[in-house]
C-alpha cells in the first residue's frame, strides 16, 4: 500500500483539480491519500468522490498557516471533522485574510506599472479549476509571465514575489498554539510540516518541536518529498528524542520529474507512522 499525506490541488496552490489529483495518485500506486490544501477544505468533497470511485482511502487533510518565533509555520491536520465549529471559523477568517492579501499584492504590482494583476491571477486560477479561494503567488507569477513583465515564473519570484520582495505580503496568521488548538477541537491528528524548510538553526528548530508538542501536536513530518537524506536523518533523531509519531508525503503541487504524488524518501522503519492512528481519529488524545 502506498501512502501520501501531503499534496495540494487547485483548491489552494496546486495545478490539478482535486479529482484529477486523485486520479493521478491512483495511477502512481497511491492507495491512501490526504489532500492537504492550504487553509481550506474546499477540495475534499470532490476528492472523496473520486477516491471512492477508485477504491482509494481519502483522509481529510489541511495545511494550516500560523506563526511562531517571528516566522510563518505550517501544521498538517488529518482525519478531522470538517464541520467542527472552531475549524469552520478559523478557515473563514483565513479565507478573508487571503483575499485581502491577494488584493494588496495586486495594488503593489499596479503601483509599479503592472495593472490588472488580481484579475489576471484569478483567470489563471480559474483555468486550472473552479475555486472560491484567493489566487496565490504562483497564480500571480503566471500572470506576470503572460503579461510580459518577467521571463518565467522563477523570474517573477526573484524580482517581485519571493521572500522580502514587493509581492511578499504578510498576513495575520494565528499563532502555532492557536492553530493546534483549532485542529484538536476538530479531532485531528496533527503533524508539524516540513520542519527543515524553515530557516532555523538546529537549536531553534528543536525549540519549535518542543513548543509544538507542548501545544498538543502529535507528529513530525520527517519525510517531505525528496529532501536530502541527512535532513531526514536529523528529523528522525528529533522524532525519537521527543517520542513523536511521524508523517511523510510528497508535498505535490504540480506534475514534474523531481516531485510527484507518492514520490518521497523512505521513512525510517523504527518510527511510528501517524496513519496507524487514523482508525481512532474520533479521539486522538485518548488514543495517545
Amino acid at each position: 500500500m502506498q501512502i501520501d499525506l501531503h499534496c495540494h490541488s487547485t483548491a489552494s496552490d496546486g495545478a490539478l483539480a482535486p479529482a484529477a489529483l486523485v486520479a493521478r495518485a491512483h495511477e502512481r500506486g497511491v492507495r491512501v491519500l490526504a489532500l492537504t490544501d492550504h487553509d481550506t477544505v474546499e477540495g475534499l468533497d470532490e476528492a472523496r468522490a473520486a477516491a471512492e470511485a477508485l477504491d482509494m482511502q481519502l483522509i481529510n487533510g489541511i495545511e494550516l498557516s500560523c506563526t511562531w518565533g517571528g516566522a510563518t509555520i505550517h501544521v498538517l491536520g488529518y482525519a478531522f471533522a470538517t464541520d467542527a465549529p472552531a475549524l469552520v471559523e478559523a478557515i473563514g477568517s483565513l479565507h478573508q485574510g487571503r483575499w485581502s492579501r491577494a488584493e494588496e499584492i495586486a495594488r503593489r504590482l499596479a503601483a509599479k506599472g503592472m495593472p490588472g494583476a488580481l484579475e489576471g491571477a484569478r483567470a489563471v486560477q480559474k483555468e486550472l479549476g473552479d475555486s472560491g479561494n484567493a489566487p496565490a503567488r504562483p497564480h500571480f507569477a503566471e500572470f506576470l509571465v503572460r503579461a510580459g513583465y518577467v521571463s518565467d515564473r522563477a523570474d517573477a519570484f526573484r524580482k517581485w514575489l519571493g521572500a522580502g520582495k514587493l509581492g511578499d505580503v504578510k498576513q495575520h496568521w494565528p499563532t502555532l498554539a492557536e492553530a493546534v488548538d483549532t485542529l484538536r477541537a476538530a479531532g485531528a491528528w496533527i503533524s508539524l510540516a516540513h520542519p527543515w524548510q524553515y530557516n532555523f538553526t538546529g537549536a531553534k528548530r528543536r525549540r519549535l518541536v518542543a513548543d509544538f508538542i507542548q501545544a498538543g501536536g502529535h507528529a513530525l513530518e520527517v519525510v517531505n518529498g525528496l529532501q536530502p537524506a541527512d535532513q531526514v536523518g536529523s528529523l528522525a533523531v528529533l522524532a525519537r528524542e521527543f517520542g513523536m509519531l511521524v508523517s511523510a508525503g510528497s508535498d505535490f503541487h504540480a506534475p514534474c520529474d523531481w516531485s510527484d504524488l507518492g514520490m518521497y524518501r523512505p521513512l525510517p522503519d523504527d518510527l511510528p507512522p501517524i496513519w496507524g492512528r487514523f482508525r481512532h481519529a474520533h479521539s486522538p488524545t485518548a488514543a495517545l
